[in-house]
């Protein structure tokens, strides 16, 4: 077992590794641990792993280093373990891993490995990125985009209300084109969701489904201060789904338009529009607790 953990974040998400590693060692449980030292780096090391025969690999970290970990194991017969010790930890709550890093722990050592279909997005530039829950442009992406990382490790969730707030007063919530395979949608912002949780455990997509290929594509037709403002009330309260301008729709593949808009993937930036959005070609295998199948939104 490889575990790459992501360091970044301080010494709170140090000393949750930690515990964890703990109960692995009581378990008796073998693993070597790799830390990141830039972007990109969690991808390195789990294609390398991969290469080398390892049969699990764990992401140590937020949705992000999960997020480069599945990347580096794309394609191959390797398993992804997670212990969720990031801001959100969306994918986690999503798929029914546990937060405490003692019981995610645990969950690597009795767990059983599930097939997923994880997003593959194709930039105008040649470049390309997978994403296990979700992929964003406009409002949400220009938050991300424009985040205060040391706020966020101070304050952890509180940082992105704070960037919300910020960004209603100054974005312009530009026109994107949203292109199906069966005919085009006007937006001002947009989210290709994997699962059905965005933000942590509020409900954004309830016909979500991880497991199987394809998305349910959020398009929010509102546009300015006050529809902004609406959506982010209906978020905590999990009204999101039944918001007026709110349209949600299935899909296996879209392109997204608009000049200059931010684009997010997994709670990272990742690149400007445009970009084409597809089901990765081969599922993900993901450590996942036996007893139950995913998990439903409180």
């Amino acid at each position: 077992m490889l575990i790459v953990f992501n360091p970044t974040a301080g010494r709170r998400r140090r000393q949750r590794l930690d515990r964890a590693l703990a109960v692995l060692r009581r378990l008796g449980f073998g693993f070597d641990l790799a830390e990141t030292a830039r972007p990109g780096h969690a991808e390195h090391l789990a294609r390398a792993a991969a290469q080398a025969g390892q049969g699990l690999v764990v992401a140590a970290g937020g949705d992000g280093t999960i997020a480069e970990v599945a990347a580096g194991l794309a394609g191959s017969t390797a398993a992804l373990g997670v212990l969720p010790l990031g801001t959100a930890n969306v994918f986690a709550w999503e798929l029914g891993i546990p937060i405490r890093p003692e019981a995610a722990a645990s969950l690597l050592a009795e767990g059983e490995a599930r097939g997923l279909y994880p997003g593959l997005a194709r930039f105008g530039d040649g470049s390309a990125r997978l994403f296990v829950q979700m992929l964003g442009a406009g409002f949400d992406a220009a938050v991300v985009a424009h985040l205060d990382l040391g706020l966020k490790q101070r304050i952890g969730r509180g940082a992105y209300v704070w960037g919300a707030v910020r960004e209603l007063a100054r974005y312009r919530f530009p026109p994107l084109r949203l292109v199906f395979a069966d005919g085009e949608m006007r937006a001002s912002s947009v989210i290709v969701s994997k699962g059905r949780l965005y933000a942590g455990r509020h409900l954004l997509a309830p016909a979500a489904e991880a497991a199987a290929p394809g998305f349910q594509v959020a398009i929010f037709r509102g546009s300015g201060p006050v529809a902004a403002a609406a959506y982010g009330a209906a978020l905590p309260l999990n009204l999101l789904p039944h918001m007026p301008g709110l349209v949600l729709r299935p899909a296996t593949w879209l392109r997204i338009e608009g000049e200059g808009v931010a684009v997010q993937a997994d709670g990272d930036p990742a690149g400007r529009l445009p970009v084409e959005v597809a089901v990765a070609p081969t599922p993900l295998r993901v450590l996942l607790p036996r007893r139950a199948g995913f998990a439903r939104a409180a």
